[in-house]
């Protein structure tokens, strides 16, 4: 059944952030290239705390960061970064090109600049910017983008400097390089004017097309990214950072969408069971002697460790953990990743879902009898792991399960491959930020504006143009990428690919494999931009053929990515010359009667025997050469 996202009071407004192709970063003059893998690298390693503002308060993601209690180790790329983006060293003037670009940018969507340019520090403390924040300028205000359904604002167009880039994760420490910190990226923020997912799709792909017709953004994977906020009636605003793909942007608001409906199902039926806060106190029990014959083999090993299986009342909820809030994410998902972002410990096992993973009904009803619970009416959750970490991950659990009694918690959520979304951190304070004092301010005048116009990005007639002129494609085929968001996924892969793949072979691998797969009902969203061009980069290397294109996606769709890329690539290897020639004596031998009855006309049959039997693996020309070669030597031998 179709939702009615006007009847839900649907509102979505999307922040993107595109990196500049700048000579030199935003506040120093280091190149904005990352380093390659085998760039000269030193280690450095700091702890980040959290301080009280002017006014005297905390900021709430902040202080989730700190808790945490990690190392923070930092790559330094030799020719990539400075004592700048280190903290040693104030930061130099605002980068000039950055701010005529962004300017420009301003300009095409109708936005007012301000008169003066005056740095902020916003407050960051992940690691991922060794000063603590992350310096941002608002550029101009207002403007707006026209769609089909009506008029899109713009709130702000700022310009800040990219983080460093995460390479590694694990206990008690997470690893940054240096060489992202610091390029320039320009922020456009809408308006919550956005009404339904297509529209927001829609609005997302002609901001990204404007962004990339202006020939100063950099391209690839990884410069550009969506952040959605997004409410119903009855929700909240809730942030979802880190939408790589267009095509991903309706799916991941119609499973915010679903989630918010469902949480607000939860808290009338919690409210409907007379249950209050009070019913969730912080109750922490450590249960291990219910295991210790346990057949589980997480909790056996972990208790061999020396470490604990502690478990938590739930009065009231029972069966609402289990009860599924978006594809493949239940109530008891949501739990788990909010034990796991405070806790650091690997996730929790439910009673809703109990007996399972090994572990009995005997031991599922000993914790509800040392619980004191009511199986019929309660419910409890277990985490194995040190006293220490499963405390923390269980307040974690035990706060947001108050939190379903309120309805819609007001979080920041990360969004995964398939379009759901998962829990990320708090959402920050509205006093995150403040001046920065180590950069004058700038004035906006009328000889910056002029110089600005140099940048202004061209219409969408002139992308349509070179696509027709330079890249060789039919204008048909032209104007079917220039409407579709895929444009911005051949672009990058045009330009990645170089003269590997004609743009061809792009264009037809996007407009026709990848949509028709669509058409049959496959789930295109696990092919990713990776996986395309690990496969296109194959045929530019003669591992695979053309051919092998749309059984190769086809496969890696019905599989759902559970097999590498690689694998698949290697399946579908192409045959050698000499079998193929073989390969095709055999059939015409075989379809003799055929070929003496029709002649050069069997054509299309031994061709159409010949291809089923390859499945892709060697060019369909090539395959047609010898079919008719054959064929007409044939003809002059009878």
């Amino acid at each position: 059944m179709a939702i009615d996202y006007k009847a839900l009071g649907l509102k979505v407004g999307i922040e993107i952030h595109q990196q500049l192709a700048t000579r030199e970063k935003l506040f120093c003059s280091c190149p904005t290239e990352l380093a390659s893998d085998n760039a000269v690298k030193r280690e450095i390693t700091r702890y980040l705390r959290a301080t009280r503002s002017e006014i005297g308060e905390v900021d709430p993601a902040a202080q989730y960061e700190v808790i945490k209690g990690r190392s923070i180790i930092y790559e330094v790329p030799e020719g990539h970064v400075c004592l700048v983006e280190l903290d040693e060293e104030p930061p130099h003037e605002l980068n000039m090109e950055a701010v005529l670009i962004t300017l420009a940018i301003a300009k095409a969507l109708n936005s007012n600049p301000v008169d003066e340019l005056q740095v902020m520090r916003k407050i960051v403390v992940d690691g991922s910017n060794t000063t603590g924040f992350q310096r941002t300028v608002i550029v101009a205000m207002g403007g707006h983008v026209l769609d089909e359904n009506g008029v899109i604002g713009i709130q702000t167009i700022c310009l800040e400097e990219d983080a460093a880039r995460k390479v590694d994760e694990g206990k008690g420490f997470v690893k940054y390089n240096l060489d992202r910190l610091g390029i320039p990226l320009v922020e456009i923020a809408t308006a919550p004017d956005i009404t339904s997912p297509e529209q927001a799709m829609r609005i997302a792909f002609k901001i990204g097309l404007l962004l990339r017709l202006s020939g100063k953004v950099k391209r690839g994977i990884g410069t550009i990214r969506q952040d959605l906020n997004i409410s119903i009636s009855g929700g909240v605003k809730t942030e979802v950072k880190g939408v790589g793909r267009l095509e991903l942007i309706p799916k991941v608001i119609e499973h915010e969408v679903a989630r918010q409906l469902k949480l607000l199902e939860i808290r009338d039926e919690l409210v409907k069971r007379g249950l209050s806060q009070n019913d969730l106190p912080y109750v922490i029990e450590d249960v291990s002697k219910a295991f210790l014959n346990s057949r589980s083999k997480l909790i056996t090993a972990s208790l061999s460790k020396g470490l604990g299986v502690y478990a938590s009342p739930l009065k009231g909820f029972a069966g609402l953990l289990k009860k599924e809030l978006m594809s493949g994410r239940r109530f008891g998902t949501e739990l788990s990743d909010y034990a796991k972002a405070w806790g650091g410990v690997g996730g929790i096992v439910h009673s809703d879902e109990l007996p399972s993973y090994g572990i009995s009904e005997d031991e599922t009803n000993a914790v509800y009898e040392h619980l004191g619970l009511d199986k019929a009416r309660d419910a409890y959750v277990l985490v194995v792991g040190d006293r220490e970490s499963a405390e923390r991950a269980l307040k974690a659990v035990i706060d947001r399960a108050r939190h379903a009694l309120v309805g819609v918690p007001k979080e920041t959520r990360a969004a995964n491959p398939d379009g759901t979304t998962k829990y990320m951190r708090p959402q920050p304070g509205a006093m995150r930020m403040y001046p920065e004092t180590d950069v004058k301010p700038l004035r906006v005048t009328q000889e910056l504006l002029e110089k600005a116009e140099e940048f202004r990005p061209p219409t969408p007639e002139r992308l349509l143009d070179l696509l027709v002129s330079r890249h060789n494609l039919t204008r048909t085929l032209a104007e079917q990428l220039l409407r579709d968001p895929l444009i911005h996924t051949y672009l990058n892969l045009v330009d990645e690919l170089g003269n590997k793949v004609s743009p061809h072979v792009v264009a037809t691998t996007l407009m026709m494999h990848l949509k028709g797969l669509k058409s049959e009902g496959l789930d295109i969203g696990f092919v990713s931009d990776e996986v395309l061009r690990a496969v296109l980069s194959s045929v530019g290397d003669g591992v695979v053929s053309r051919d092998a294109i749309p059984e190769i996606l086809r496969e890696f769709a019905l599989r759902k990515g559970e097999v590498s890329i690689e694998e698949l690539i290697n399946k579908y290897k192409g045959i050698s010359s000499e079998e193929l020639q073989k390969l095709v004596d055999e059939v015409v031998e075989s379809l003799r009667d055929v070929v003496r009855a029709r002649g050069e006309k069997a054509f299309s049959v031994v061709m159409g025997e010949v291809m089923h039997k390859v499945r892709g693996k060697a060019d369909g020309k090539i395959v047609a050469d010898l079919v008719r070669k054959k064929l007409t030597e044939l003809k002059t031998t009878s």
